[in-house]
């Protein structure tokens, strides 16, 4: 699959799609299920609650919030693949994973809610055609693409586990 152009999603979307170079888009958005899946088994249950500063998120909420964007991205990509032209609404996170119960949920059962909507998300793209990945709408404000979605969705993941990595020193194979 091509990469988005600039002009197919907003600029901060730019550091997601940027840590996606490969080629084989539906291969990493395959490959991220089992890599969370990974990392949640690796985590020592007392350290799902930590959160590296006070105000931050836990690990727990981390992996919760990636479920959270799961669903939002898909729901937009499936919109705006099917043609809808409705203007879907922006989500703020923070205020998501405050109203959640996330750090009562284990970590690996978040991992498995990541897991089954990314599934769900990847029967979907396997259904698009070139018609459907170049489809666009506009979410919170924001013209955008099905394919820049997609790569959106491969992008997040990698960046929130560089952060899990970098800030909360968690075990994470990339």
């Amino acid at each position: 699959m091509k990469r988005p152009a600039d002009n197919e999603y907003a600029s901060f979307f730019r550091g997601y799609v940027d840590l996606v170079p490969e080629e084989d888009l539906l291969g990493v958005l395959e490959s991220q299920g089992g890599l969370l899946r990974r990392f949640a088994a690796g985590v020592p249950r007392d350290r799902e609650t930590f959160a590296y500063a006070p105000g931050k998120w836990t690990i727990r909420q981390v992996m919760g919030h990636l479920g959270d964007g799961e669903r939002v991205f898909g729901f937009r990509a499936l919109c705006f693949g099917r043609g809808d032209q409705t203007p879907l609404p922006g989500f703020d996170e923070n205020e998501y994973v405050e109203r959640s119960r996330y750090n009562e949920a284990p970590l690996l059962e978040l991992a498995e809610d990541f897991v089954q909507s990314r599934e769900s998300n990847l029967r979907t793209f396997r259904g698009f055609g070139e018609e459907e990945w170049s489809r666009s709408g506009v979410a919170n404000g924001n013209a955008v693409t099905v394919r820049a979605l997609a790569f959106v969705m491969a992008g997040h993941v990698r960046h929130h586990l560089k952060v899990l990595h970098e800030r909360y020193g968690a075990d994470v194979d990339s």
